[in-house]
């Protein structure tokens, strides 16, 4: 194999693994907060995340569809999981004044209550499971390349910075 199908078979190769480490660490993340949401407060992650953008909307509320950047599901399964949530009381659903197919939701007391009981337990689930096995400096590096990630667009060579190889530890740096 030549030294160029080498390099390249090496950058597959971390970028498999990379890919690895992420999902897994995902799954098993998610797998604890689920079932910590789901046994302290009766809330589903998808449940939280819809609460916690209602919490931060304006008074008058948001459309369905301006939860999609935030709540990665289709619109028929965001509709659905509206529809649940108020069934329970925690948001209302409103008809919007200039366009009668929009639908504007605000967040109740009782949503409020709830996201109140599901905010310590996802803080402290995700500060067991992701942050505690860490170093600060290594929070800290990953916050910063996780936000970067999430900011970027692809193909977007504005935003990427170059990669740096050879660190003591044979791992590249976010820097």
């Amino acid at each position: 194999m030549s030294e160029v199908a080498a390099a390249a078979h090496g950058d597959e190769y971390s970028c498999a693994r990379a890919w690895t480490a992420l999902t897994a660490a995902h799954a098993r993340i998610t797998g604890q907060l689920s079932t910590a949401l789901g046994r302290a407060c009766g809330l589903s992650i998808t449940e939280f995340e819809i609460l916690l953008r209602l919490s931060q909307a304006p008074p008058a509320g948001i459309r369905v569809g301006g939860l999609n950047s935030a709540v990665r599901l289709t619109q028929p399964a965001l509709s659905r999981a509206v529809a649940r949530l108020a069934r329970r009381g925690y948001l209302t659903r409103a008809d919007t004044a200039d366009d009668r197919r929009g639908v504007l939701i605000t967040i109740t007391r009782a949503g409020q209550d709830a996201l109140r009981c599901a905010v310590p337990v996802h803080a402290q689930t995700i500060r067991e499971s992701l942050l505690d096995p860490l170093m600060p400096d290594e929070q800290d590096l990953l916050a910063r390349a996780l936000a970067r990630v999430a900011e970027s667009r692809p193909n977007d060579q504005a935003t990427r910075q170059p990669r740096t190889r050879g660190t003591a530890a044979g791992r590249g740096s976010f820097e």
